[in-house]
C-alpha cells in the first residue's frame, strides 16, 4: 500500500486486508510528518504480517513513486516467501469484493500478470501532448511545483532537438500504475543486472510510475493480461474520478475487486464494502466496461453540458460550448421601422413571443411592456449591459419551449453581434437602411440628421460584415430597403415559414407599411450634404414608394 493522506482510512483498509491473512507492506510518503507517521505505525502495531518499508518523498509525475513501489516490493518478496502475486494499491483504494475472492481468482491464474501495458502509439488517454516525448526528453523540474521551468525545459529540448536514447531492448509501454504481478515477474524486474541502467533512464521519464513496470514486465512476463484489477477512472483532464457515497450502486455494478479513488469521508462506501460481507458482490469476472458508458456520459455532460446552459460551475471558453443558446429564436432588423405595429402582427401570425428592442440603450423592451421576464430578468439596461451575451443566452434558456423574437438595430447595444452571428439557433432577417425611416420622420435639424445617419450607417455596415463572415452560422437573410418594399410578401412568407411555430396559411396581406412619400428626396438631400446613403438601395427622387395603396372602388349603377 502506498499511503499519502487520510491515514485513518488507510489503517481501516489495511486491517481489512490483514483480516483475510494476506501479508501487507505499507509505504508512507516522506512528506507525511514524522509524528503523524509514528502514530500511524503504532496504531497498526498489533496487525500480524504487516511491515513498513523505507520512506521516499512521493510527488506526482516523479521517480519517488516508483522508488517507493520498488522498496515495498523488495521487502514483500524478501519477508514473505509464500507470496505468489503482489498487488499494488494506495491508501485511498477500497476493496469491493471479499479478499478471499481475489485470493482464489489469482490462485487460479498463478502465471498471469495483470498490468495495463500498451505502446505509446496505442494509448489514447495521455493528456498534455507528451506521448513519445516523455521517453526521449529529460524532466528535471516538477510539473506541479515548477510548471514554468518545466515548460521552458520542454521548449528548449524541442527547439534544439535534444533527445535521449532508450536502453537497448526496451520498447516503451504505458498504463495504470495499479498492477498485480507474479513473484517471478516482479523479482526478475527487481533483480535484473541491468536495473541500474533502467532506473537511471526512467528516473528522468515523465510520470515513470505509468511506464516503468509497464515496460519492464514485457521483458519477463510469461502471460500478461493488459488490464488492471483496480477500477480507476479519469476525466478529460487526466484527473482521477473520486467516488462518493452516492456511487455505491455504480461500484457494485463494476464487479471489480478494488476501486480508487475513494473520498475519505464516504462513510457509506467504507461501511458497505469493508463490513457488509453478506452484501458483497457475486463472484464474476471483473468488468469495469459495464460502467464505462456512464462515465462517458458524465465526461460529455461535463465538457459539453446542455445547449445554452451557462453557470458558475460551467462557463466554457468561447466556441467550446455545446450550442450557444438553448433554442431557436428570430432577430428582426429594420422591420419595426418600416411597418406599423409590426410586433403585434408578427405575434398574431406566428404565436411566438415578440419583443421590442431588447438591447435598446434606455431599457429592455420586453413583450407587452413587461418589466420582468422568466428567470427574474429585469428590463434594466444597466444590468443587461453588464454582460449582454449572457443576458441573451439567459433569455433563451429561461423561455425554452417558446419561440422568442426581438427587434434589433444600429442604435442598440452591438456587443451581441458575434454571439448571434455564430449561433446556429439564430434566424436573422435584416432590411438594411430602414433605420433612416426614423430619421426621415423625425423633427431634427438636417445637420443633426446627417451626423446621426452617417454614424448609424457605419454601425450597420460593420454589423453586416459580421453576418456575412465565414464564421457566421446563423440563418441570415439580408435585403436592402428598396428591393424589399418592391415585393414584401415573398420575404415575409419565407420568414414565417422558417419560424414554423404552427401551420401558417399563405399570407394574403402584409402589415401596413409607413408612408414613405418624400423618402427618396430625403436620401437625395443626404447625398447633397456629402453623405452617401448606400445601404437603402436605389430610391427614385421624385416620389417615395407607395405601400398599401388605396384601391379605387369599382363604379356601380343605382337604378
Amino acid at each position: 500500500m502506498l499511503v499519502h493522506t487520510a491515514l485513518g482510512r488507510a489503517e481501516q483498509v489495511a486491517r481489512h486486508w490483514a483480516a483475510s491473512g494476506v501479508p501487507i507492506v505499507i509505504h508512507v510518503d516522506r512528506n507525511v510528518p514524522k509524528a503523524t507517521y509514528d502514530t500511524f505505525r503504532t496504531a497498526l502495531a498489533d496487525v500480524p504480517n504487516l511491515l513498513f518499508s523505507k520512506r521516499y518523498r512521493c510527488e506526482w509525475g516523479t521517480w519517488g513513486i516508483v522508488a517507493a513501489s520498488q522498496a515495498a516490493s523488495e521487502l514483500m518478496l524478501a519477508s514473505f516467501a509464500d507470496v505468489r502475486h503482489v498487488y499494488l494499491a494506495s491508501g485511498s483504494c477500497l476493496p469491493l469484493r471479499p479478499v478471499e475472492e481475489l485470493i482464489d481468482y489469482l490462485a487460479a491464474r498463478p502465471r498471469t500478470d495483470f498490468i495495463e501495458s500498451a505502446t505509446t502509439a496505442d494509448v489514447p488517454w495521455t493528456v498534455g501532448g507528451l506521448d513519445e516525448e516523455r521517453f526521449t526528453m529529460r524532466f528535471p523540474f516538477s510539473w506541479k511545483r515548477h510548471r514554468y521551468f518545466f515548460d521552458r525545459a520542454v521548449e528548449f529540448q524541442r527547439r534544439f532537438n535534444i533527445k535521449r536514447r532508450m536502453p537497448p531492448g526496451l520498447v516503451p509501454h504505458m498504463g495504470s500504475q495499479w498492477w498485480c504481478l507474479t513473484r517471478q515477474t516482479l523479482s526478475a524486474i527487481l533483480q535484473d543486472p541491468q536495473r541500474p541502467v533502467y532506473d537511471r533512464y526512467f528516473r528522468h521519464v515523465w510520470i515513470p510510475d505509468e511506464s516503468y513496470f509497464q515496460t519492464l514486465s514485457r521483458l519477463y512476463s510469461v502471460n500478461i493480461e493488459s488490464r488492471s484489477l483496480t477500477l480507476s477512472k479519469f476525466d478529460f483532464q487526466g484527473k482521477p474520478h473520486i467516488f462518493y457515497d452516492d456511487h455505491l450502486q455504480l461500484l457494485r455494478r463494476s464487479d471489480c475487486f478494488v476501486a480508487r479513488k475513494i473520498w475519505p469521508y464516504a462513510d457509506r462506501l467504507y461501511q458497505a464494502f469493508l463490513t457488509d460481507t453478506d452484501g458483497a458482490m457475486k463472484k464474476t469476472e471483473p468488468n469495469p466496461g459495464k460502467i464505462d458508458r456512464i462515465f462517458a456520459k458524465a465526461v460529455e455532460r461535463r465538457t459539453r453540458g446542455r445547449s445554452g446552459l451557462y453557470m458558475q460551475s460551467r462557463f466554457p471558453n468561447e466556441d467550446w460550448e455545446n450550442g450557444v443558446t438553448a433554442g431557436e429564436y428570430s432577430v428582426f432588423q429594420g422591420f419595426s421601422q418600416l411597418f406599423e405595429n409590426f410586433e403585434p402582427w408578427l405575434a398574431n401570425a406566428t404565436g411566438a413571443r415578440v419583443h421590442g428592442h431588447l438591447f435598446s440603450p434606455d431599457r429592455v423592451q420586453f413583450a407587452d411592456g413587461q418589466t420582468t421576464l422568466n428567470g427574474a430578468l429585469s428590463d434594466s439596461a444597466l444590468q443587461r449591459d453588464y454582460n449582454p451575451e449572457a443576458f441573451l443566452t439567459n433569455l433563451i434558456w429561461n423561455t425554452r419551449g417558446e419561440r422568442q423574437c426581438f427587434q434589433f438595430g444600429p442604435m442598440d447595444n452591438q456587443k451581441i453581434n458575434w454571439r448571434v452571428a455564430k449561433d446556429p439557433n439564430a434566424q436573422v432577417s435584416v432590411i438594411t437602411g430602414a433605420w433612416a425611416v426614423t430619421l426621415f420622420r423625425s423633427n431634427l435639424d438636417f445637420v443633426d440628421i446627417r451626423r446621426v445617419a452617417a454614424t448609424l450607417q457605419k454601425i450597420e455596415s460593420d454589423h453586416m460584415d459580421v453576418l456575412r463572415s465565414p464564421y457566421a452560422k446563423a440563418r441570415v437573410r439580408i435585403w436592402n430597403m428598396a428591393e424589399f418594399i418592391e415585393a414584401p410578401m415573398e420575404p415575409l412568407q419565407g420568414i414565417l415559414d422558417e419560424i414554423g411555430q404552427a401551420r401558417i396559411r399563405r399570407l394574403s396581406e402584409a402589415p401596413k407599411m409607413v408612408d414613405l412619400h418624400g423618402f427618396g428626396q430625403f436620401l437625395q438631400n443626404l447625398k447633397n450634404q456629402g453623405m452617401h446613403p448606400y445601404l437603402m438601395g436605389d430610391f427614385p427622387v421624385e416620389r417615395g414608394p407607395v405601400s398599401n395603396p388605396d384601391v379605387p372602388r369599382k363604379p356601380y349603377l343605382v337604378k
